[in-house]
């Protein structure tokens, strides 16, 4: 009885001291698009989820695709600047975390402080990369599963507003993973 107290008092420590990690899965209507987030951007994260957990994006769309370039969504653009965008976060800039392959960053419109909105997001679908966009938008995530999703989203038809023909319709769920679901997740 007492090997069995202890097995199960350091199988409990061992539970306690597993890593998890908050990942975010993106539900579209053409699959499922899943990506971490990076530490070095504790606000632009902190913002995703909250905004996420609150169901902010749930029922909206990628509004603008750029083939070859990115996949948009969250608020859209318009003349005066962001529609509905509930606050705009200062940079947070990383010379070690650029705009490449699978990059989630947060869009902005043209204010000189390089401001993000908090509503809006991006992927990047160029396979060359994106690096002119590197120092003035701010990359917090990368895309781990669900790349040929993106790329799916990315060769769709749009307007000439590029504006996708067909509505693609978003979901955002944050999910809480171990270190061994996420090798899982990522293979």
């Amino acid at each position: 009885m007492k090997k069995l107290t202890i097995l199960i008092i350091f199988i409990s420590l061992l539970s306690c001291n597993t890593k998890t990690y908050e990942i975010a899965k993106i539900k579209t209507s053409m699959g499922d698009i899943y990506f971490k987030f990076y530490n070095e951007t504790p606000n632009h994260k902190a913002s995703f989820i909250k905004l996420a957990k609150e169901g902010l994006w749930d029922d909206s769309d990628f509004n603008r695709i750029v083939k070859d370039f990115v996949i948009q969504g969250g608020c859209p653009d318009t003349p005066e600047g962001f529609s509905n965008s509930p606050y705009l976060i200062k940079p947070e800039f990383s010379k070690n975390i650029t705009h490449t392959y699978g990059a989630v960053g947060a869009g902005r419109d043209e204010n000189p402080d390089k401001l993000s909105a908090g509503c809006q997001f991006y992927i990047v679908q160029n396979k060359k990369d994106t690096h002119f966009l590197d120092g003035n938008y701010t990359v917090f995530g990368q895309v781990i599963k669900g790349m040929n999703i993106v790329d799916k989203i990315a060769s769709q038809k749009t307007d000439s507003n590029e504006h996708p023909l067909q509505k693609i319709v978003i979901d955002i769920d944050i999910i809480k993973i171990n270190e061994k679901e996420l090798n899982k997740l990522t293979k």
